[in-house]
């Protein structure tokens, strides 16, 4: 059994498919991790209660009990998070683990520094962490409370990464690699769609098998994954697409897989969509669900 340290108490906003695997993750490393059931879906719920969080009456029991609280939330609104926990009154270690630029990192740690708490920029890269060797939590800022958050983590399916350095270089890692990582996904859809517009789509898939082996072009039904978290990869893509602006880098690959994605909203969570319709929705003039969309 492990021993639950009230010392080391968790928030977790919200724990999401993401957040909920962080927030296990610290269960499985002897922390007590709570977190506000107030408006979340049942299915969220069922999730929480099944990995053992502890429910908060609202935020402000959430921000008195807990001396880290970490954010795994859209990026779009991790800005908004950090304020409602600063209006709170938080005064412990804010780990903000989104998918922002360093710039929004910024902005976040400037929020909630004002409030009196300590901030550390954490980047997750990989799947939700359920395994060794998966997944890795980079971590940079004050390096006391970077101590204190990765030791939360140490002997979990969650890898703490120390980064040296000031806020913003775990977040700059982050989009780094999802760059690379999640375009490739919106550039072989494009390639697919390309090709299917032109009735060459089957040839495309062959050629692909012995050129490119593995990847979604060569596989297209591993554009499904993709389409059912298109909803958070789409504003990813935009604060990636920040990121190029402040280094004086071309924002057009981040902006057009934003635009990719986008096209697939209406697949959130969905886990019976295809590669197939996923490709035939690139070729459609609007997004699903605004007038002239089948």
């Amino acid at each position: 059994m492990v021993h639950r340290d009230v010392d080391r108490s968790v928030g977790v906003l919200h724990p999401g498919s993401m957040g909920a695997s962080v927030a296990a993750q610290a269960v499985a490393g002897g922390a007590e991790v709570r977190w506000l059931p107030r408006g979340r879906s049942a299915a969220t719920r069922r999730r929480a209660d099944g990995i053992g969080l502890r429910a908060a009456a609202d935020l402000g029991e959430l921000v008195e009990s807990c001396q880290v609280i970490l954010s795994v939330c859209p990026p779009a609104v991790a800005l908004d998070v950090a304020r409602e926990v600063a209006r709170a009154g938080f005064r412990g270690v804010y780990v903000d683990a989104n998918a922002v630029s360093p710039e929004r990192m910024a902005d976040i740690a400037e929020v909630v520094t004002a409030g009196g708490a300590s901030v550390v920029d954490g980047g997750i890269t990989g799947p939700p962490p359920r395994e060794a060797g998966t997944s890795r939590l980079y971590l940079c800022g004050d390096a006391p409370a970077v101590a204190r958050v990765a030791g939360l983590f140490q002997a979990t399916a969650l890898a703490p990464f120390p980064l040296e350095g000031p806020i913003g270089r775990a977040s700059a890692l982050k989009l780094s690699f999802a760059s690379y990582n999640k375009i490739a996904y919106a550039l072989a859809a494009q390639a697919c769609a390309l090709a299917d517009g032109h009735g060459v789509l089957d040839e495309l898939i062959d050629l692909a098998a012995g050129a490119l082996p593995g990847t979604p072009l060569a596989r297209p039904e591993r554009l499904a994954g993709a389409g059912r978290k298109a909803w958070r990869w789409e504003p990813e893509m935009e604060e990636i697409a920040r990121a190029c602006a402040q280094v004086g880098l071309p924002t057009g690959f981040a902006e057009a897989a934003a635009e990719t994605f986008g096209r697939w909203e209406a697949h959130k969570d969905d886990g019976t969509v295809t590669g197939a319709r996923l490709i035939a929705d690139l070729r459609r003039t609007e997004r699903p669900g605004e007038p002239g969309t089948a």
